[in-house]
């Protein structure tokens, strides 16, 4: 579980990315989930986009998909959430 002061500095770090997957209106497959889940190993912290199309709640979304790859939900804002689960090499340093 994430603290405000580590979901504070996360949602910094996450300003400066752009979306690095699209989901759309094929929902949340579990391809998706293995893509998600590979880009979580390599980054830690990922945006993704709902696409118009998709016709997906974007928080519920975030948070079942948070869920589904052991991961935190960060924020989202319109379309677009924020994910992060720390990996085995421990890129991001986030503050206790």
């Amino acid at each position: 579980m994430l603290t405000g002061k580590q979901r504070s500095y996360l949602k910094s770090l996450a300003n400066g990315i752009d979306p690095i997957m699209q989901i759309g209106k094929g929902g949340v497959t579990d391809n998706v989930l293995k893509q998600i889940d590979e880009a979580l190993e390599a980054r830690e912290l990922i945006k993704i986009k709902l696409l118009n199309n998709s016709m997906l709640e974007t928080k519920q979304t975030a948070n079942e998909v948070a869920q589904s790859v052991g991961a935190e939900f960060v924020q989202s804002i319109g379309n677009k959430f924020v994910i992060y689960r720390e990996s085995k090499e421990k890129i991001i340093r986030i503050p206790r």
